[in-house]
Protein backbone atom coordinates (compact mmCIF):
# COMPACT_ATOMS: atom_id res chain seq x y z
CA UNK A 1 0.00 0.00 0.00
CA UNK A 2 2.96 2.40 0.28
CA UNK A 3 3.79 4.93 -0.74
CA UNK A 4 0.60 7.21 -0.28
CA UNK A 5 -0.47 10.21 0.32
CA UNK A 6 -2.86 11.08 3.40
CA UNK A 7 -4.77 14.56 3.56
CA UNK A 8 -6.27 15.26 6.55
CA UNK A 9 -9.34 17.80 6.12
CA UNK A 10 -10.06 19.93 9.22
CA UNK A 11 -10.60 23.50 9.60
CA UNK A 12 -7.11 23.34 7.29
CA UNK A 13 -5.81 20.84 5.16
CA UNK A 14 -2.36 18.67 5.95
CA UNK A 15 -1.02 16.70 3.70
CA UNK A 16 1.66 14.02 4.57
CA UNK A 17 3.40 11.56 2.09
CA UNK A 18 3.51 8.06 4.17
CA UNK A 19 6.11 5.86 3.05
CA UNK A 20 6.03 2.84 5.14
CA UNK A 21 4.53 2.48 8.71
CA UNK A 22 7.19 4.37 10.98
CA UNK A 23 8.52 6.97 7.94
CA UNK A 24 6.21 9.93 6.95
CA UNK A 25 6.37 13.85 6.57
CA UNK A 26 4.27 16.56 6.13
CA UNK A 27 4.88 17.62 2.72
CA UNK A 28 1.99 20.40 2.11
CA UNK A 29 -0.94 21.74 2.65
CA UNK A 30 -3.49 24.63 2.63
CA UNK A 31 -5.50 27.14 4.28
CA UNK A 32 -8.62 26.29 2.03
CA UNK A 33 -10.27 23.99 4.10
CA UNK A 34 -13.33 22.86 6.55
CA UNK A 35 -12.95 25.60 8.55
CA UNK A 36 -13.17 28.41 5.42
CA UNK A 37 -16.15 26.65 4.32
CA UNK A 38 -18.22 27.02 7.60
CA UNK A 39 -16.41 30.43 8.16
CA UNK A 40 -18.00 31.60 4.35
CA UNK A 41 -21.36 29.57 4.93
CA UNK A 42 -21.68 31.37 7.93
CA UNK A 43 -21.43 35.29 6.22
CA UNK A 44 -23.21 33.66 2.97
CA UNK A 45 -26.15 31.58 4.08
CA UNK A 46 -28.30 31.34 7.45
CA UNK A 47 -27.38 27.94 7.98
CA UNK A 48 -26.88 27.37 11.87
CA UNK A 49 -24.61 24.56 12.13
CA UNK A 50 -21.75 22.41 9.62
CA UNK A 51 -24.50 19.72 8.63
CA UNK A 52 -26.86 22.29 8.06
CA UNK A 53 -24.49 24.08 5.76
CA UNK A 54 -23.58 20.17 3.63
CA UNK A 55 -27.65 19.26 3.81
CA UNK A 56 -28.04 22.99 2.04
CA UNK A 57 -25.42 22.13 -0.59
CA UNK A 58 -26.82 19.25 -1.46
CA UNK A 59 -30.14 20.75 -2.23
CA UNK A 60 -28.07 23.72 -4.91
CA UNK A 61 -27.59 24.22 -8.23
CA UNK A 62 -23.99 25.84 -8.51
CA UNK A 63 -25.22 26.79 -12.20
CA UNK A 64 -27.00 29.74 -10.47
CA UNK A 65 -24.15 31.62 -9.40
CA UNK A 66 -20.93 29.65 -11.20
CA UNK A 67 -20.09 30.94 -14.71
CA UNK A 68 -19.14 28.03 -16.68
CA UNK A 69 -17.27 27.38 -20.06
CA UNK A 70 -20.25 27.26 -22.27
CA UNK A 71 -21.35 30.85 -20.64
CA UNK A 72 -18.69 32.00 -22.46
CA UNK A 73 -17.85 30.47 -25.05
CA UNK A 74 -21.74 28.95 -25.90
CA UNK A 75 -20.57 25.80 -25.95
CA UNK A 76 -17.20 23.12 -25.20
CA UNK A 77 -14.75 24.54 -25.64
CA UNK A 78 -12.73 21.58 -28.09
CA UNK A 79 -9.69 23.80 -28.53
CA UNK A 80 -8.52 23.10 -25.23
CA UNK A 81 -10.45 20.38 -24.04
CA UNK A 82 -12.73 22.00 -22.12
CA UNK A 83 -16.17 20.64 -21.86
CA UNK A 84 -19.00 23.47 -21.68
CA UNK A 85 -20.02 21.85 -17.81
CA UNK A 86 -16.67 22.66 -16.33
CA UNK A 87 -16.53 25.41 -13.88
CA UNK A 88 -15.21 28.65 -15.65
CA UNK A 89 -15.05 30.96 -12.51
CA UNK A 90 -16.91 30.03 -9.07
CA UNK A 91 -19.45 32.66 -7.84
CA UNK A 92 -18.90 34.16 -11.87
CA UNK A 93 -22.41 34.89 -12.28
CA UNK A 94 -22.59 37.46 -9.09
CA UNK A 95 -20.33 40.06 -11.24
CA UNK A 96 -23.87 40.61 -13.06
CA UNK A 97 -26.04 41.01 -10.13
CA UNK A 98 -27.15 44.67 -8.99
CA UNK A 99 -28.86 45.69 -6.36
CA UNK A 100 -32.29 45.74 -8.41
CA UNK A 101 -31.92 43.10 -9.95
CA UNK A 102 -33.79 40.08 -9.55
CA UNK A 103 -31.72 37.24 -7.90
CA UNK A 104 -31.98 34.02 -9.37
CA UNK A 105 -30.11 32.50 -7.33
CA UNK A 106 -30.97 30.20 -3.48
CA UNK A 107 -28.81 29.94 -0.47
CA UNK A 108 -28.79 26.57 -1.21
CA UNK A 109 -27.17 27.35 -4.46
CA UNK A 110 -24.40 29.63 -3.10
CA UNK A 111 -23.94 26.43 -0.13
CA UNK A 112 -23.18 24.22 -3.38
CA UNK A 113 -21.07 26.32 -5.31
CA UNK A 114 -18.68 27.23 -1.84
CA UNK A 115 -18.48 23.47 -1.64
CA UNK A 116 -17.15 22.94 -5.11
CA UNK A 117 -14.82 25.34 -4.02
CA UNK A 118 -13.22 24.28 -1.39
CA UNK A 119 -13.63 20.78 -2.56
CA UNK A 120 -11.89 21.08 -6.12
CA UNK A 121 -9.55 23.45 -4.50
CA UNK A 122 -8.44 20.68 -2.07
CA UNK A 123 -8.87 18.17 -4.97
CA UNK A 124 -6.61 19.80 -7.84
CA UNK A 125 -3.74 20.44 -4.65
CA UNK A 126 -3.34 16.94 -3.57
CA UNK A 127 -3.51 15.23 -7.05
CA UNK A 128 -0.71 17.81 -7.78
CA UNK A 129 1.65 16.56 -4.79
CA UNK A 130 0.66 13.05 -5.73
CA UNK A 131 1.83 13.52 -9.17
CA UNK A 132 5.16 15.57 -7.44
CA UNK A 133 6.15 12.65 -5.51
CA UNK A 134 4.91 10.18 -7.48
CA UNK A 135 2.05 8.96 -5.60
CA UNK A 136 -0.92 6.67 -6.98
CA UNK A 137 -2.86 7.09 -3.78
CA UNK A 138 -4.47 9.40 -2.18
CA UNK A 139 -6.49 8.68 1.41
CA UNK A 140 -8.60 11.25 2.98
CA UNK A 141 -9.40 12.01 5.91
CA UNK A 142 -10.62 14.50 8.82
CA UNK A 143 -14.31 15.86 9.20
CA UNK A 144 -15.18 17.61 6.49
CA UNK A 145 -16.47 14.85 3.88
CA UNK A 146 -19.20 13.54 6.41
CA UNK A 147 -19.77 11.03 3.77
CA UNK A 148 -21.83 13.48 1.97
CA UNK A 149 -21.71 11.88 -1.77
CA UNK A 150 -21.78 15.56 -3.38
CA UNK A 151 -18.37 15.80 -1.32
CA UNK A 152 -17.32 12.50 -2.21
CA UNK A 153 -17.77 13.15 -5.97
CA UNK A 154 -16.92 16.32 -6.26
CA UNK A 155 -12.81 15.34 -4.46
CA UNK A 156 -12.85 12.21 -6.83
CA UNK A 157 -13.74 14.05 -10.15
CA UNK A 158 -11.25 16.60 -8.97
CA UNK A 159 -8.45 14.17 -8.46
CA UNK A 160 -9.42 12.08 -11.91
CA UNK A 161 -9.66 14.84 -13.93
CA UNK A 162 -6.08 16.88 -12.56
CA UNK A 163 -4.42 13.39 -12.02
CA UNK A 164 -5.51 12.43 -15.90
CA UNK A 165 -7.27 9.22 -13.78
CA UNK A 166 -3.17 8.44 -12.90
CA UNK A 167 -3.93 8.94 -8.97
CA UNK A 168 -6.63 7.09 -7.06
CA UNK A 169 -8.44 8.46 -4.29
CA UNK A 170 -9.42 6.56 -1.44
CA UNK A 171 -12.08 7.40 1.30
CA UNK A 172 -12.31 6.16 5.33
CA UNK A 173 -15.54 5.14 6.25
CA UNK A 174 -14.54 5.97 9.94
CA UNK A 175 -12.90 9.21 8.69
CA UNK A 176 -13.89 11.04 11.96
CA UNK A 177 -11.92 8.60 14.21
CA UNK A 178 -8.76 8.56 12.34
CA UNK A 179 -6.67 10.81 15.14
CA UNK A 180 -8.72 9.31 17.88
CA UNK A 181 -7.25 5.78 16.21
CA UNK A 182 -4.15 6.69 15.98
CA UNK A 183 -4.09 8.13 19.46
CA UNK A 184 -5.34 4.98 20.88
CA UNK A 185 -3.26 2.93 19.23
CA UNK A 186 -0.05 5.11 20.81
CA UNK A 187 -1.56 5.00 24.34
CA UNK A 188 -1.69 1.29 23.59
CA UNK A 189 1.72 0.45 23.25
CA UNK A 190 2.20 1.21 26.33
CA UNK A 191 0.82 -2.00 27.57
CA UNK A 192 3.00 -4.00 24.97
CA UNK A 193 0.78 -4.02 21.49
CA UNK A 194 3.56 -6.43 19.82
CA UNK A 195 1.78 -9.24 20.76
CA UNK A 196 -1.38 -8.56 18.94
CA UNK A 197 -3.68 -6.81 16.70
CA UNK A 198 -6.80 -5.11 16.28
CA UNK A 199 -9.46 -5.72 13.84
CA UNK A 200 -13.02 -3.96 13.18
CA UNK A 201 -16.03 -5.20 15.21
CA UNK A 202 -19.05 -4.83 12.05
CA UNK A 203 -21.58 -5.41 14.92
CA UNK A 204 -20.60 -2.57 17.15
CA UNK A 205 -19.20 -0.13 14.22
CA UNK A 206 -22.01 2.09 12.87
CA UNK A 207 -22.41 2.29 8.79
CA UNK A 208 -21.89 5.61 6.83
CA UNK A 209 -23.77 8.18 7.94
CA UNK A 210 -25.02 9.08 4.65
CA UNK A 211 -26.41 5.34 4.13
CA UNK A 212 -29.56 5.36 6.43
CA UNK A 213 -32.19 7.99 6.69
CA UNK A 214 -32.21 9.14 10.47
CA UNK A 215 -36.16 8.31 10.86
CA UNK A 216 -35.07 4.21 9.19
CA UNK A 217 -31.77 4.03 11.60
CA UNK A 218 -31.38 1.20 13.51
CA UNK A 219 -31.71 2.57 16.98
CA UNK A 220 -28.63 1.20 18.31
CA UNK A 221 -26.69 2.75 16.29
CA UNK A 222 -27.61 6.87 16.47
CA UNK A 223 -24.71 7.91 17.13
CA UNK A 224 -22.12 7.07 14.86
CA UNK A 225 -19.22 5.29 16.18
CA UNK A 226 -16.27 2.25 15.61
CA UNK A 227 -15.89 -0.49 17.59
CA UNK A 228 -12.40 -2.63 17.71
CA UNK A 229 -11.67 -5.79 18.87
CA UNK A 230 -8.14 -6.82 19.90
CA UNK A 231 -6.74 -10.28 17.94
CA UNK A 232 -4.71 -12.34 20.38
CA UNK A 233 -1.91 -12.46 18.38
CA UNK A 234 0.35 -9.68 16.21
CA UNK A 235 -0.61 -10.53 12.52
CA UNK A 236 1.53 -9.61 9.35
CA UNK A 237 1.73 -10.54 5.65
CA UNK A 238 2.46 -13.65 4.10
CA UNK A 239 5.87 -13.02 2.74
CA UNK A 240 5.13 -15.34 -0.12
CA UNK A 241 2.82 -12.96 -1.97
CA UNK A 242 4.45 -12.25 -5.47
CA UNK A 243 3.11 -8.68 -5.19
CA UNK A 244 2.17 -7.86 -1.33
CA UNK A 245 1.46 -4.25 -2.27
CA UNK A 246 -1.29 -4.84 -4.79
CA UNK A 247 -2.55 -8.35 -2.79
CA UNK A 248 -6.29 -8.01 -2.63
CA UNK A 249 -7.94 -11.23 -1.08
CA UNK A 250 -11.73 -11.12 -2.76
CA UNK A 251 -12.28 -12.40 -5.94
CA UNK A 252 -15.05 -10.57 -6.60
CA UNK A 253 -16.05 -6.79 -5.06
CA UNK A 254 -20.12 -7.28 -4.53
CA UNK A 255 -20.08 -3.48 -4.65
CA UNK A 256 -19.51 -3.01 -7.80
CA UNK A 257 -21.03 -6.66 -9.12
CA UNK A 258 -24.73 -6.06 -9.19
CA UNK A 259 -26.08 -9.35 -10.02
CA UNK A 260 -23.18 -11.04 -7.36
CA UNK A 261 -24.28 -8.66 -4.48
CA UNK A 262 -28.05 -9.59 -5.16
CA UNK A 263 -27.85 -13.25 -5.13
CA UNK A 264 -25.33 -13.31 -1.88
CA UNK A 265 -27.29 -11.41 0.79
CA UNK A 266 -30.68 -13.16 -0.88
CA UNK A 267 -27.80 -16.30 0.20
CA UNK A 268 -27.63 -15.10 3.41
CA UNK A 269 -31.03 -14.13 4.00
CA UNK A 270 -32.26 -17.27 3.01
CA UNK A 271 -30.26 -19.56 5.45
CA UNK A 272 -30.51 -16.83 8.19
CA UNK A 273 -33.44 -18.45 9.90
CA UNK A 274 -31.62 -22.60 9.82
CA UNK A 275 -28.32 -20.67 10.39
CA UNK A 276 -30.65 -19.42 13.74
CA UNK A 277 -32.08 -22.70 14.81
CA UNK A 278 -28.22 -24.53 14.79
CA UNK A 279 -27.03 -21.38 17.06
CA UNK A 280 -30.47 -22.42 18.85
CA UNK A 281 -29.81 -25.81 19.36
CA UNK A 282 -25.99 -25.51 19.79
CA UNK A 283 -27.22 -23.85 23.51
CA UNK A 284 -30.65 -26.06 23.96
CA UNK A 285 -30.32 -25.92 27.41
CA UNK A 286 -29.64 -21.90 28.42
CA UNK A 287 -33.12 -20.26 29.55
CA UNK A 288 -32.44 -17.62 27.49
CA UNK A 289 -31.21 -18.62 24.11
CA UNK A 290 -34.48 -18.00 22.35
CA UNK A 291 -34.37 -14.44 22.93
CA UNK A 292 -30.81 -14.31 21.74
CA UNK A 293 -31.51 -16.22 18.67
CA UNK A 294 -34.06 -13.79 17.89
CA UNK A 295 -32.15 -10.60 18.53
CA UNK A 296 -28.83 -12.07 16.27
CA UNK A 297 -31.82 -12.72 13.63
CA UNK A 298 -32.64 -9.49 13.68
CA UNK A 299 -29.85 -7.62 13.74
CA UNK A 300 -28.10 -9.56 11.09
CA UNK A 301 -31.09 -8.75 8.84
CA UNK A 302 -31.18 -5.20 9.33
CA UNK A 303 -27.80 -5.18 8.24
CA UNK A 304 -28.64 -7.21 5.16
CA UNK A 305 -31.52 -4.87 3.80
CA UNK A 306 -29.23 -1.77 4.60
CA UNK A 307 -26.78 -3.79 2.28
CA UNK A 308 -29.03 -4.10 -0.20
CA UNK A 309 -29.75 -0.48 -0.17
CA UNK A 310 -26.77 0.59 0.29
CA UNK A 311 -24.11 -1.97 -0.67
CA UNK A 312 -21.28 1.05 0.49
CA UNK A 313 -22.70 1.31 3.81
CA UNK A 314 -19.89 -1.03 5.41
CA UNK A 315 -16.75 -0.06 3.49
CA UNK A 316 -15.81 -2.54 0.28
CA UNK A 317 -18.92 -5.43 0.44
CA UNK A 318 -17.86 -9.05 -0.32
CA UNK A 319 -18.46 -12.53 0.64
CA UNK A 320 -15.88 -12.64 3.60
CA UNK A 321 -17.35 -9.24 5.02
CA UNK A 322 -20.75 -10.43 4.94
CA UNK A 323 -19.49 -13.55 6.73
CA UNK A 324 -17.18 -11.70 9.24
CA UNK A 325 -20.42 -9.44 9.67
CA UNK A 326 -22.69 -12.54 10.72
CA UNK A 327 -20.31 -14.12 12.87
CA UNK A 328 -19.51 -10.67 14.57
CA UNK A 329 -23.15 -10.71 15.16
CA UNK A 330 -23.37 -13.95 16.52
CA UNK A 331 -20.52 -13.55 19.04
CA UNK A 332 -22.38 -10.29 20.49
CA UNK A 333 -25.40 -12.42 21.56
CA UNK A 334 -23.05 -15.20 23.38
CA UNK A 335 -23.08 -17.79 20.07
CA UNK A 336 -19.53 -18.65 19.95
CA UNK A 337 -19.03 -22.11 18.28
CA UNK A 338 -22.59 -22.94 17.15
CA UNK A 339 -21.33 -26.02 15.23
CA UNK A 340 -19.17 -27.71 17.86
CA UNK A 341 -21.00 -30.95 18.83
CA UNK A 342 -21.51 -31.16 14.65
CA UNK A 343 -17.83 -30.92 14.28
CA UNK A 344 -17.06 -32.93 17.05
CA UNK A 345 -19.14 -36.06 16.00
CA UNK A 346 -17.70 -35.79 12.38
CA UNK A 347 -14.70 -36.15 13.84
CA UNK A 348 -15.32 -39.16 15.46
CA UNK A 349 -17.10 -40.92 12.64
CA UNK A 350 -14.10 -39.54 9.70
CA UNK A 351 -11.26 -41.18 12.38
CA UNK A 352 -12.96 -44.52 12.28
CA UNK A 353 -12.61 -44.40 8.79
CA UNK A 354 -9.17 -43.35 8.38
CA UNK A 355 -7.18 -46.73 8.62
CA UNK A 356 -9.37 -48.47 6.08
CA UNK A 357 -8.66 -45.25 4.37
CA UNK A 358 -5.04 -44.85 4.75
CA UNK A 359 -5.12 -49.16 4.15
CA UNK A 360 -6.89 -48.52 0.75
CA UNK A 361 -4.70 -46.10 -0.29
CA UNK A 362 -1.26 -48.41 0.52
CA UNK A 363 -2.34 -50.94 -2.22
CA UNK A 364 -2.58 -48.33 -5.16
CA UNK A 365 -0.06 -48.14 -7.67
CA UNK A 366 2.10 -44.75 -7.77
CA UNK A 367 -0.15 -42.71 -10.21
CA UNK A 368 -3.38 -44.28 -9.06
CA UNK A 369 -2.60 -42.82 -5.50
CA UNK A 370 -1.57 -39.27 -6.72
CA UNK A 371 -5.05 -39.44 -8.57
CA UNK A 372 -7.01 -40.93 -5.52
CA UNK A 373 -5.82 -38.34 -2.89
CA UNK A 374 -6.65 -35.37 -5.40
CA UNK A 375 -9.84 -37.29 -5.16
CA UNK A 376 -10.02 -37.83 -1.61
CA UNK A 377 -8.94 -34.19 -0.80
CA UNK A 378 -11.79 -33.11 -2.98
CA UNK A 379 -14.64 -35.36 -2.02
CA UNK A 380 -13.37 -34.49 2.28
CA UNK A 381 -14.19 -30.75 0.69
CA UNK A 382 -17.64 -31.67 -0.02
CA UNK A 383 -18.58 -31.32 4.01
CA UNK A 384 -19.17 -27.78 4.08
CA UNK A 385 -22.35 -26.55 6.55
CA UNK A 386 -21.32 -23.05 5.19
CA UNK A 387 -22.81 -23.73 1.77
CA UNK A 388 -26.82 -24.13 1.58
CA UNK A 389 -27.57 -26.87 -0.81
CA UNK A 390 -24.75 -29.16 1.20
CA UNK A 391 -26.15 -28.53 4.30
CA UNK A 392 -29.52 -29.90 3.09
CA UNK A 393 -27.96 -32.85 2.33
CA UNK A 394 -26.41 -33.44 5.52
CA UNK A 395 -29.12 -32.61 7.40
CA UNK A 396 -31.30 -35.55 5.81
CA UNK A 397 -28.17 -37.83 6.53
CA UNK A 398 -27.73 -38.41 2.67
CA UNK A 399 -23.89 -37.53 2.71
CA UNK A 400 -20.87 -39.85 3.32
CA UNK A 401 -17.59 -39.96 1.98
CA UNK A 402 -18.23 -42.36 -0.36
CA UNK A 403 -21.56 -40.27 -1.71
CA UNK A 404 -19.27 -36.93 -1.67
CA UNK A 405 -16.75 -38.99 -3.97
CA UNK A 406 -20.09 -39.64 -6.17
CA UNK A 407 -20.38 -36.15 -6.31
CA UNK A 408 -17.33 -35.75 -7.91
CA UNK A 409 -18.13 -35.72 -11.58
CA UNK A 410 -15.33 -37.26 -14.31
CA UNK A 411 -12.17 -35.30 -15.40
CA UNK A 412 -11.85 -33.27 -17.15
CA UNK A 413 -12.72 -30.90 -14.22
CA UNK A 414 -13.79 -27.33 -14.69
CA UNK A 415 -10.07 -26.04 -13.31
CA UNK A 416 -8.43 -29.45 -14.23
CA UNK A 417 -4.21 -29.34 -13.48
CA UNK A 418 -3.73 -33.05 -12.26
CA UNK A 419 -1.92 -33.94 -15.20
CA UNK A 420 0.53 -30.65 -13.86
CA UNK A 421 0.44 -31.61 -10.43
CA UNK A 422 1.26 -35.09 -11.03
CA UNK A 423 4.31 -34.51 -13.93
CA UNK A 424 6.03 -32.13 -11.17
CA UNK A 425 6.09 -34.30 -8.41
CA UNK A 426 7.38 -37.49 -10.53
CA UNK A 427 9.98 -35.15 -12.58
CA UNK A 428 11.56 -33.17 -9.42
CA UNK A 429 12.61 -33.68 -6.44
CA UNK A 430 10.62 -33.33 -2.99
CA UNK A 431 9.52 -30.21 -1.66
CA UNK A 432 10.92 -28.30 1.02
CA UNK A 433 8.07 -27.52 2.97
CA UNK A 434 4.63 -27.60 1.91
CA UNK A 435 2.17 -25.15 3.58
CA UNK A 436 -1.73 -26.27 3.97
CA UNK A 437 -4.59 -24.32 4.96
CA UNK A 438 -6.80 -26.58 5.86
CA UNK A 439 -11.11 -25.89 5.58
CA UNK A 440 -13.81 -28.09 7.44
CA UNK A 441 -13.48 -30.62 10.24
CA UNK A 442 -14.54 -34.52 9.93
CA UNK A 443 -14.08 -36.22 6.43
CA UNK A 444 -12.78 -33.06 4.94
CA UNK A 445 -9.69 -33.18 6.82
CA UNK A 446 -9.03 -36.62 8.14
CA UNK A 447 -9.91 -38.42 5.00
CA UNK A 448 -8.83 -36.14 2.61
CA UNK A 449 -6.00 -33.57 4.14
CA UNK A 450 -4.20 -36.20 6.59
CA UNK A 451 -3.80 -38.61 3.61
CA UNK A 452 -2.45 -35.90 1.34
CA UNK A 453 0.03 -34.72 3.99
CA UNK A 454 1.03 -38.22 4.86
CA UNK A 455 1.85 -38.67 1.47
CA UNK A 456 4.15 -35.30 1.49
CA UNK A 457 5.94 -36.64 4.85
CA UNK A 458 7.20 -39.72 2.82
CA UNK A 459 8.45 -38.01 0.02
CA UNK A 460 10.63 -35.99 2.97
CA UNK A 461 8.35 -32.91 3.15
CA UNK A 462 8.13 -31.27 5.61
CA UNK A 463 4.11 -30.17 6.34
CA UNK A 464 2.54 -26.74 8.65
CA UNK A 465 -0.79 -27.51 8.72
CA UNK A 466 -2.68 -24.00 9.33
CA UNK A 467 -6.11 -23.62 10.48
CA UNK A 468 -8.10 -21.01 12.15
CA UNK A 469 -7.63 -19.31 15.25
CA UNK A 470 -11.25 -18.97 15.97
CA UNK A 471 -14.13 -20.95 15.15
CA UNK A 472 -16.64 -20.09 12.51
CA UNK A 473 -19.21 -22.72 10.98
CA UNK A 474 -17.78 -26.40 10.84
CA UNK A 475 -14.13 -25.18 10.17
CA UNK A 476 -10.94 -26.59 12.11
CA UNK A 477 -9.62 -24.52 14.36
CA UNK A 478 -6.33 -24.43 15.73
CA UNK A 479 -6.89 -25.48 19.15
CA UNK A 480 -9.11 -28.81 17.78
CA UNK A 481 -5.77 -29.50 15.15
CA UNK A 482 -3.86 -29.96 17.77
CA UNK A 483 -5.96 -32.50 19.37
CA UNK A 484 -6.70 -34.33 15.56
CA UNK A 485 -3.22 -34.65 14.83
CA UNK A 486 -2.74 -36.06 18.17
CA UNK A 487 -5.36 -38.64 17.91
CA UNK A 488 -4.56 -39.24 13.87
CA UNK A 489 -0.84 -40.13 15.08
CA UNK A 490 -2.47 -43.07 16.81
CA UNK A 491 -3.76 -44.43 13.43
CA UNK A 492 -0.87 -43.09 10.69
CA UNK A 493 2.89 -44.25 11.95
CA UNK A 494 3.81 -41.23 9.48
CA UNK A 495 1.90 -38.38 11.35
CA UNK A 496 3.44 -40.12 14.42
CA UNK A 497 7.02 -39.67 13.29
CA UNK A 498 5.63 -36.21 11.93
CA UNK A 499 4.94 -34.45 14.94
CA UNK A 500 7.90 -36.03 17.01
CA UNK A 501 10.39 -35.15 14.61
CA UNK A 502 9.19 -31.95 13.56
CA UNK A 503 8.35 -32.42 10.47
CA UNK A 504 4.69 -31.99 10.66
CA UNK A 505 4.15 -28.95 12.55
CA UNK A 506 0.58 -27.27 13.62
CA UNK A 507 0.21 -23.12 13.36
CA UNK A 508 -2.85 -20.60 13.97
CA UNK A 509 -3.64 -18.65 10.40
CA UNK A 510 -4.66 -15.74 12.62
CA UNK A 511 -7.87 -15.68 10.84
CA UNK A 512 -11.91 -16.51 12.21
CA UNK A 513 -13.25 -16.75 8.73
CA UNK A 514 -14.13 -19.55 5.94
CA UNK A 515 -11.67 -16.99 3.85
CA UNK A 516 -8.59 -16.42 3.70
CA UNK A 517 -6.74 -12.73 4.19
CA UNK A 518 -3.43 -13.79 3.78
CA UNK A 519 -2.11 -10.03 4.71
CA UNK A 520 -3.33 -10.70 8.23
CA UNK A 521 -1.57 -13.79 8.56
CA UNK A 522 -0.60 -14.79 12.37
CA UNK A 523 2.64 -13.87 12.61
CA UNK A 524 4.41 -16.84 14.24
CA UNK A 525 3.26 -18.66 11.01
CA UNK A 526 5.02 -15.32 8.80
CA UNK A 527 8.05 -16.18 10.44
CA UNK A 528 7.61 -20.02 10.37
CA UNK A 529 7.13 -19.98 6.22
CA UNK A 530 10.07 -18.20 5.89
CA UNK A 531 12.35 -20.30 7.99
CA UNK A 532 11.13 -24.06 6.84
CA UNK A 533 11.66 -23.00 3.61
CA UNK A 534 7.82 -23.06 2.46
CA UNK A 535 7.68 -23.68 -1.23
CA UNK A 536 4.55 -24.87 -2.12
CA UNK A 537 1.48 -23.11 -0.42
CA UNK A 538 -2.15 -25.39 -0.69
CA UNK A 539 -5.54 -23.69 -0.38
CA UNK A 540 -8.19 -25.65 0.53
CA UNK A 541 -11.83 -25.23 0.57
CA UNK A 542 -14.35 -22.51 -1.34
CA UNK A 543 -13.98 -19.76 1.12
CA UNK A 544 -10.06 -19.96 0.56
CA UNK A 545 -9.28 -20.91 -2.48
CA UNK A 546 -12.72 -19.55 -4.74
CA UNK A 547 -14.29 -16.12 -2.91
CA UNK A 548 -10.68 -15.52 -1.67
CA UNK A 549 -7.29 -16.29 -3.77
CA UNK A 550 -8.24 -17.66 -6.73
CA UNK A 551 -6.16 -15.52 -9.01
CA UNK A 552 -3.44 -14.50 -6.41
CA UNK A 553 0.08 -14.69 -6.94
CA UNK A 554 3.01 -16.31 -5.09
CA UNK A 555 6.54 -17.08 -5.49
CA UNK A 556 6.32 -20.38 -4.80
CA UNK A 557 4.51 -23.24 -6.31
CA UNK A 558 0.96 -23.07 -5.39
CA UNK A 559 -2.24 -25.66 -5.48
CA UNK A 560 -5.84 -24.35 -5.11
CA UNK A 561 -8.09 -27.28 -4.63
CA UNK A 562 -12.10 -26.57 -3.63
CA UNK A 563 -15.51 -28.01 -4.67
CA UNK A 564 -18.07 -25.67 -6.16
CA UNK A 565 -21.15 -26.37 -3.82
CA UNK A 566 -23.11 -23.47 -4.66
CA UNK A 567 -25.13 -24.10 -8.22
CA UNK A 568 -25.14 -20.06 -8.50
CA UNK A 569 -21.54 -19.16 -8.30
CA UNK A 570 -20.33 -23.01 -10.33
CA UNK A 571 -22.45 -21.73 -13.30
CA UNK A 572 -21.13 -17.89 -12.82
CA UNK A 573 -17.40 -19.66 -13.25
CA UNK A 574 -18.77 -21.61 -16.41
CA UNK A 575 -19.69 -25.47 -14.22
CA UNK A 576 -22.57 -27.34 -12.66
CA UNK A 577 -23.33 -28.12 -9.13
CA UNK A 578 -20.27 -29.64 -7.22
CA UNK A 579 -17.82 -28.66 -10.27
CA UNK A 580 -14.30 -28.94 -9.17
CA UNK A 581 -11.03 -26.79 -8.66
CA UNK A 582 -7.66 -28.21 -8.86
CA UNK A 583 -5.37 -25.45 -9.66
CA UNK A 584 -1.64 -25.49 -9.87
CA UNK A 585 0.70 -23.38 -10.65
CA UNK A 586 4.10 -23.23 -10.72
CA UNK A 587 7.01 -21.06 -9.38
CA UNK A 588 7.32 -17.82 -11.59
CA UNK A 589 10.41 -17.56 -13.31
CA UNK A 590 11.10 -13.80 -12.03
CA UNK A 591 11.28 -15.68 -8.43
Amino acid sequence: MYPYLLVTIGSGVSILKVESEDSFERIGGTATGGGTFWGLGKLLTSAKDFDELLSLAEQGDHRNVDMLVKDIYGSDYTALGLPGDLIASSFGKMIQLSNDSEKKFSEADIARSLLYIISNDIGQIASLYAMLHKVKRIYFGGFFLRHRPVSLHTISYAINYWSKGQVQANFLRHEGYLGAIGAFLKGAEAVDTSNYAWTENLYGSSSFRACWPHKDRDSSLEVDHLEIDRFDSQLGCCPLLENADAYIPDSVDLTHDHDARDYWLQCFQDSLPKFTDRAIDSQASATDVNERADKFKEKFSTRLHMLKAKPFAFGNLTVRSLLDMREHCLKEFDFHDPYLRQKQLENKTALALLPDRLQELATMDWDLKQVELALGFLAGNVFDWGAKEVALLMEEGNLDFSAAKNHIGPRPWLIDHVDAWLARLRGNSAHTCACIFVDNSGGDFVLGVVPFAEEMLRRGTSVILCANSHPILNDVTYAELVILLQQVAEISPIVKEGLLTGKLVARESGQASPCLDLGRLNHQLAVDMKDMGVDLIVLEGMGRAIHTNLDTKFKCESLKVAVIKNKWLAQRLGGEMFSVVFKYESKPETS
